[in-house]
């Protein structure tokens, strides 16, 4: 069974532009991989949970177990939160655009998308207060001010460290995306 965090992007990497016969446009994809800073600090969250399981099964044999269970209840709160950590990003299908962030999830249809863009623009570093010169994927919808968060930045954890080549494959998809389904 594929991960679909980790094969999104394989269709996108052909390169002639013929979609694989698995390639299932109605199905919810993330166009890019997840980026080092996310998946390390998944993975940090997931080894913390571990210990705190570890922690819950010597409190079960030795304590209450009332006190266990609230061990247990933290231990899967972080494993959920390393696997909601993970599903972050930009995910299109041919229904539309959906932005997932850590505890929302906002779909526009691709009939109230005017366009999808990169600029230039004081970017946050890895969605911290500080702001460094980069690039951003902003969305503009049909009849609606542009005051929306950008989806994408050259400086958050999917993009911070790697090539700036990711960032711009990632954009042309998205974009390429909204030119086929959206208004744009």
């Amino acid at each position: 069974m594929p991960l679909p965090f980790l094969t999104a992007d394989r269709a996108f990497d052909t390169a002639d532009d013929v979609a694989l016969p698995y390639d299932d446009r109605d199905r919810w994809r993330r166009p890019y991989r997840p980026g080092p800073w996310r998946v390390g600090a998944a993975a940090l969250l997931l080894l913390l949970a571990s210990f705190v399981l570890f922690a819950g099964v010597i409190i079960a044999a030795t304590a209450s177990v009332s006190s266990a269970g609230t061990v247990f209840a933290i231990a899967l709160a972080g494993v959920a939160c390393a696997l909601r950590l993970l599903r972050m990003g930009v995910w299109v299908s041919a229904r539309g655009l959906r932005h997932v962030a850590f505890v929302s999830t906002r779909t526009t249809a691709w009939d109230q998308v005017a366009a999808v863009r990169t600029v230039q623009q004081p970017v946050r570093w890895l969605g911290l207060p500080r702001t460094v010169q980069g690039q951003a994927l902003v969305l503009d919808r049909q009849g609606r001010p542009a005051d929306s968060p950008p989806l994408l930045t050259s400086h958050n954890a999917d993009f911070l460290g790697r090539d700036q080549l990711a960032f711009d494959r990632a954009a042309d998809t998205l974009e390429a995306w909204a030119a086929e389904y959206g208004r744009a």
